[in-house]
C-alpha cells in the first residue's frame, strides 16, 4: 500500500525503477524529445529536471553528480554543453508533456515529453503571438487649474499653426493654377485645330476612295460588255461553219453515187466476157 507517498512506483521495485528513469532521462537528453506513457513521463519530469538545474553550473563536482544518475558520459556531456546553453535564462519547466491519446493494446494513456527549447514551432508560434499590456485605469483625480490652462495654450498654438500651413497651402493652389490655365487654353485650341484638320483629311480620304470605287466599277462593267460581245460573235460563226460542213456532205455523197454505177457497169462487162467465150467455144465444138 502506498500509505500517503507522493510518487508512483510504476509497478516496479526502486533499482528496477531507477535504471529505467535513467534510460529515459538519458534518451530524453540526447533526442530531444521521446514517446512514451503518461505515468512514466510525469515520473521522468520530476527525475531529470532537478538534474537540468544542476547544469547550470559547470564544474567537476557538478558533473559527478549527473554521472551518477544518468550513467552515461555522452548524455552527461551533451546536457553540460548543448542544453545548458540554452536553458540559462530559463527558471524552471525544461520539458513539456503532449498528450498523444490511448494505445490500442491495452489502452495506456500515451503521450511525447520533449525539451521545451528545442521544439522550434512552438518557439516560432509564441514569437508571433502580439503581448498583450495590462494597464490599470487612472486614479481619478482632478486636474488642476494650472495644468488646464497649459492644455488650453498648447492647444490655440497647434490650431494657430494649423491654420498657417492652409493657408500656405492656398496660395501656392492659387498661384499654380493661375499659372496653369492660359497654358491649357493654348493647348486646347491647338487641339482643336489639329482635330480639325485631321477631320478634313479623313473626308478628302472618303471622295477619293468614293471616286476610285466609281471608276473600278465602270471598267468592271466594261470590261463584262466585250466579254458579251465576244461571246455573241462566236455563236453566230458557229452555225456558218455547221452549214458550210453540210454543203460539203452532200457533194461528196453524189459524187459517190455517181462512182458506183460506174463501177457496177464494169463489174457486168467483166461477167458477161466469159459467158460469150464459152458460147464461142461450144459454136466451134458443134461445127
Amino acid at each position: 500500500m502506498r500509505h500517503g507517498k507522493s510518487f508512483n512506483h510504476l509497478g516496479r521495485k526502486s533499482a528496477h525503477r531507477n535504471a529505467m528513469l535513467s534510460n529515459m532521462a538519458s534518451s530524453l537528453i540526447l533526442n530531444k524529445r521521446i514517446e512514451t506513457t503518461t505515468a512514466k513521463a510525469k515520473a521522468l519530469r520530476r527525475y531529470i529536471e532537478p538534474l537540468i538545474t544542476k547544469s547550470k553550473n559547470d564544474t567537476t563536482h557538478s558533473r559527478r553528480v549527473v554521472f551518477s544518475y544518468l550513467n552515461n558520459k555522452y548524455a552527461v556531456s551533451e546536457l553540460f554543453r548543448e542544453v545548458s546553453s540554452k536553458i540559462t535564462d530559463r527558471p524552471g519547466g525544461y520539458t513539456r508533456i503532449l498528450k498523444t491519446g490511448k494505445r490500442l493494446g491495452d489502452n495506456a494513456d500515451m503521450c511525447i515529453i520533449e525539451l521545451v527549447d528545442y521544439n522550434e514551432n512552438m518557439l516560432a508560434a509564441g514569437e508571433d503571438r502580439k503581448s498583450r499590456s495590462r494597464r490599470r485605469r487612472g486614479s481619478g483625480k482632478k486636474k488642476t487649474t494650472d495644468q488646464v490652462v497649459e492644455t488650453k495654450q498648447e492647444v490655440s498654438e497647434v490650431v494657430d499653426q494649423d491654420e498657417e500651413q492652409a493657408e500656405e497651402v492656398t496660395e501656392v493652389v492659387e498661384e499654380q493654377t493661375a499659372d496653369s490655365t492660359p497654358l491649357e487654353t493654348v493647348e486646347t485650341d491647338e487641339q482643336k485645330e489639329e482635330t480639325l484638320v485631321e477631320q478634313e483629311a479623313k473626308s478628302d480620304d472618303a471622295v477619293v476612295t468614293e471616286e476610285e470605287k466609281a471608276e473600278s466599277a465602270a471598267e468592271v462593267v466594261e470590261e463584262v460588255k466585250e466579254e458579251t460581245e465576244s461571246e455573241e460573235e462566236v455563236i453566230e460563226e458557229a452555225p456558218v461553219e455547221k452549214s458550210e460542213e453540210e454543203a460539203v456532205k452532200p457533194e461528196a455523197e453524189s459524187e459517190e453515187e455517181a462512182v458506183k454505177p460506174e463501177a457496177e457497169s464494169e463489174e457486168k462487162e467483166e461477167g458477161s466476157k466469159p459467158e460469150a467465150d464459152d458460147k464461142k467455144e461450144n459454136t466451134e465444138k458443134s461445127e
